[in-house]
């Protein structure tokens, strides 16, 4: 059983791990509190330690994690599970949430107004307008 639920997005995150040879882009396809799973292009072992950064939320988001897997995609690259190690629960759960919150965005402005926008798009948008009032709309929604 999952300790903590998770939450398909759609973003893009950077990876560091030493094999990697400076920070890779990754995209990351669901996330909680514990962790990411994300899309790479090569193979990182699992016990690694990895960097994450999420540049496109408010404040910008880094964490040591530990790979917990790694298993060949189905299309190409490599799907990696990422457990976080230190970071302080509280904040994980904030930016788990703002990033819902952006993917929710990214949606509703595809879906009312007609607008395509990039994971990077609809964050800086949604920071734009809404990051002064996070968390006072989590209760709600944005859009």
């Amino acid at each position: 059983m999952r300790q903590f639920i998770r939450h398909p997005v759609d973003l893009p995150v950077q990876i560091g791990a030493e094999n990697l040879h400076g920070p890779a882009a990754a995209h990351a396809h669901d996330i909680s509190a514990g962790g990411l799973a994300v899309h790479v292009d090569r193979a990182v072992a699992p016990g690694a330690h990895v960097r994450i950064r999420i540049p496109y939320v408010q404040p910008a988001f880094e964490a040591d994690a530990r790979v917990a897997w790694c298993e060949p995609s189905e299309i190409d690259g490599y799907e990696l599970g990422v457990t976080f190690l230190d970071a302080e629960v509280a904040f994980l759960a904030r930016m788990v949430e703002q990033v819902c919150h952006i993917e929710d965005y990214r949606q509703s402005v595809g879906r009312i107004e007609g607008r395509q926008l990039t994971a990077e798009e609809a964050a800086m948008e949604w920071i734009e307008r809404y990051a002064g009032e996070f968390p006072a709309i989590a209760a709600g929604r944005p859009h």
